[in-house]
């Protein structure tokens, strides 16, 4: 049952990073081409959707927490039992955790293309004004 567990939390966590990627692929593109060159536009395209994947996936599947499923943390204790309430709430903690890292991803890199943006505008407008 714990495999079982692993696998639908981990297709789980992967389904939210491809609708999220998906969400956000053409800002992304769009904010990419206003700031980096066009020849490696699509590589940083690629890395952007790597992390995303990355992070959603491992903040989804958290791996410590289902270890108290196959090992009880004090010696005297029982292994926790999956039941249909263990299930619903490990498969909602995925949702939540995969959709927490890939949103701390996405603002961060939303606030430093911003500053890259900003500091282009910056320059762009000195060099105008020669």
């Amino acid at each position: 049952m714990f495999y079982l567990l692993l696998l639908v939390t981990f297709l789980v966590a992967l389904l939210v990073c491809y609708i999220v990627s998906r969400l956000f692929n053409d800002s992304i593109y769009k904010i990419l081409n206003l700031i980096v060159p066009e020849a490696i536009n699509e590589a940083w395209l690629k890395y952007i959707k790597f992390a995303i994947y990355v992070v959603g996936i491992s903040g989804g599947v958290r791996i410590g927490d289902l270890e108290r499923y196959i090992t009880s943390r004090y010696n005297n204790r029982e292994v926790l039992q999956l039941t249909t309430e263990r299930w619903t709430l490990e498969i909602y903690r995925t949702l939540i955790g995969s959709l927490q890292s890939i949103a701390t991803v996405l603002l961060i890199f939303f606030v430093f293309t911003l500053i890259a943006y900003v500091i282009l505008k910056i320059f762009s407008s000195k060099n105008e004004s020669k």
